[in-house]
């Protein structure tokens, strides 16, 4: 079995990969707005796993990395990107 800090690590490098793979696919988050609707859309789309009884899914994992990595856009793009 993984031991937690290799799983750690593993997600982290899984969300960082993400959020590079978003950031040359999308144009930063234009505001606050715009990030929030961002991460809300993905929050739903694992809500729907969680519904649905998947919520331990390897699908379900991408939707939580695709959250990280979109918090972690809206960190870099609105609260330090300049962006209002």
């Amino acid at each position: 079995m993984i031991d937690l800090q290799s799983r750690r690590t593993r997600a982290l490098e899984d969300v960082a990969a993400e959020a590079e793979r978003a950031a040359t696919k999308h144009r930063p988050m234009a505001g606050a707005h715009e990030g929030w609707a961002v991460i809300k859309e993905e929050l739903d789309e694992l809500w729907e796993h969680v519904r649905a009884d998947t919520g331990r899914s390897a699908a379900a994992r991408r939707e939580a990395v695709q959250i990280a990595a979109m918090a972690i856009r809206y960190i870099t793009d609105v609260t330090e990107g300049g962006a209002a």
